[in-house]
């Protein structure tokens, strides 16, 4: 019986937290709901602006997919809702297929929430949450820090009042900017700008500080009194009252067959940035967070979410560190975040009447400032030139060709680097430090000791097909370099775990060419499986079970004991004959 009720609690992680919650549990999240709500309410309606739709289709975004990650997500502070990475792939991907802002570009970026939905749902089913792997930290780190160049241009033409046709080329945009700047309407840019200076200070003042709602009620009622809207400040006008209603995404397979590039991508890099933050948070608050078990919770909030006009969500970086620090402790506070949300949609969005888009503008500019991560460059240009080299491409890809093909340039990279690592794996040859039992690289140590008649070499991999060739020509020139002095080579296997057959197969052409040179051959710290392996394939009967060793010391001491001998005996020319005959 516990077994089941365990067995279901992993599925819906909520109802343990209902076992322990308690008053003071409950104050906390109740200030982290209303905090995040309230932040959640200008920036919800500023990223469904960058992602091509209507202000009222991020509130929607912001109750249902909440509710549904409340449910069935293990991260205890996660802010889910509409991100901005997730708004430009958005309005990137269908912005192909349709006219930005129609009603067939609405459908289809709901249609997208179902696709990505249920990718991340069967993803969590399947235990596939190793598949993000391949988008590795510094690709990741370059696409975002891209989008956030694009998205900060993008918002150019609402900050400034300007008519920009809408392009991907960031250097399109500016081109734009330049010819019309002319034209820019004053009263709009001093709205406009003056929103991003506010939040920039209002942040450093005080980071949980609400400084996104406070420019939108300023903005909103200093348009409202003024009449800006007249004076040419474009203004987002009625926004639709009522919760949203229930509607069936539909499933044309041709559009559906149209969506599917940008619902992998974003599938992908959504839950890249949800997992990545979440786990950031567990690790400071000192519990745990189940992979398989955030793609289930994230595939639900977004396959819910769907059904009712909601375009793809996931956790936000800002929303979560803001639910932290305002002290929530579960998911009680998403669910009060949600439910303040479906209030302002119930009873207060006629009061977003006048507010300016280019305050929307100024939010979302300063929400994606923090995306570009000068910090990762510098650290891997003092730490790995090679992830810095991705990292670069990666960017440059995203920023001049183009959304997906920089994240598709990014992941083939990492593909790539993930193919070349495992063909050249690290290898050495080591030698003894001092009188002790302890066996070190030779490169690292200069101090280790190297007799001239044993040479002892460490590959540190599995032995397969794709690495056999370098595992036998870095082990050829070790043993052509030592000449005719050298008598034994020690294989130290210790850190190889597996050996497939040609894997195999190179061992037993290795054990011949020595025998052939007359040259002994060790295996030492060979561990079970594959010493089972090699039994099984006839390698320890071909060697000797004599000739297997715990570690490199007790080789090399039986060497010197008795292996010796024992090789002058094999490799004499009388015995050399009988064995031929």
């Amino acid at each position: 019986m516990n077994s089941i009720i365990n067995h279901i609690k992993s599925y819906f992680p909520i109802l343990d937290t209902f076992r322990n919650y308690n008053k003071e549990d409950f104050r906390g999240d109740l200030n982290a709901g209303v905090t995040v709500a309230i932040m959640l309410v200008p920036q919800g309606m500023a990223y469904a602006v960058l992602a091509g739709l209507p202000p009222v289709y991020g509130l929607y975004a912001s109750i249902v997919p909440v509710l549904l990650y409340a449910i069935f997500g293990t991260s205890r502070h996660m802010g889910v809702g509409p991100v901005a990475i997730v708004s430009l792939l958005v309005i990137a991907g269908v912005g192909e297929l349709a006219e930005v802002g129609s009603d067939r570009f609405i459908h289809l970026a709901i249609m997208t929430a179902l696709g990505v939905g249920v990718v991340q749902f069967l993803m969590g089913i399947f235990r596939m949450g190793f598949l993000v792997n391949f988008l590795s930290h510094p690709v990741l780190s370059g696409f975002t820090s891209a989008a956030a160049i694009i998205i900060g241009v993008s918002q150019l033409g609402n900050l400034l009042g300007l008519e920009l046709a809408r392009s991907k080329q960031v250097h399109e945009i500016f081109i734009g900017v330049f010819q019309n700047i002319g034209e820019i309407e004053i009263y709009t840019a001093l709205i406009g700008i003056g929103s991003v200076a506010a939040i920039m200070l209002l942040k450093k003042w005080k980071k949980t500080f609400p400084s996104a709602l406070l420019v939108v009620v300023v903005g909103t009622v200093v348009t409202a009194i003024f009449n800006l809207h007249t004076f040419g400040v474009s203004i987002v006008g009625e926004v639709p009252q009522g919760l949203p209603s229930f509607q069936n995404p539909g499933l044309d397979f041709d559009d559906i067959q149209a969506i599917l590039p940008i619902v992998l991508v974003i599938a992908l890099v959504s839950y890249m940035e949800s997992i990545a933050v979440a786990k950031a948070v567990a690790n400071k608050r000192g519990y745990k967070i189940d992979a398989n078990q955030e793609l289930v919770a994230l595939g639900s909030a977004n396959i819910g979410g769907s059904l009712f006009q909601s375009f793809p969500t996931t956790g936000g970086f800002s929303r979560t560190a803001v639910n932290d620090q305002s002290g929530a402790k579960s998911t009680i506070a998403s669910i009060i975040t949600a439910g303040l949300i479906a209030v302002t949609v119930l009873f207060l969005t006629p009061l977003f009447y006048y507010l300016p888009n280019a305050v929307l503008a100024a939010i979302i500019m300063v929400a994606v400032a923090g995306l570009f991560d000068s910090k990762e460059m510098s650290f891997l240009w003092q730490t790995d030139r090679k992830d810095l080299a991705m990292l670069i491409i990666t960017f440059a890809s995203t920023l001049f060709l183009g959304i997906e093909e920089g994240i598709a340039i990014g992941v083939i990279m990492s593909l790539v680097m993930v193919i070349y690592t495992s063909t050249k794996p690290h290898y050495a040859e080591v030698g003894r430090l001092g009188s002790t039992s302890n066996f070190r690289n030779i490169k690292r140590y200069p101090e280790a000791k190297v007799e001239e008649e044993i040479l002892i070499y460490r590959f540190d991999s599995n032995l397969y097909f794709a690495n056999v060739e370098h595992f036998r020509e870095t082990l050829d020139q070790k043993i052509n370099d030592r000449g005719v002095s050298l008598e034994l080579v020690i294989l130290d296997a210790s850190s190889i775990n597996d050996v497939d057959s040609t894997g195999i197969h190179t061992l037993q052409e290795l054990i011949k060419d020595l025998r052939l040179k007359r040259i002994t051959f060790y295996m030492a710290g060979v561990i079970g499986p594959v010493r089972d392996r090699l039994k099984a394939c006839g390698i320890t009967d071909t060697m000797g079970e004599e000739n297997f060793f715990f570690d490199v010391a007790d080789a090399v001491a039986y060497y010197k004991e008795k292996g010796a001998d024992e090789a002058r005996k094999e490799f004499s020319p009388c015995q050399t004959n009988l064995n031929e005959s």
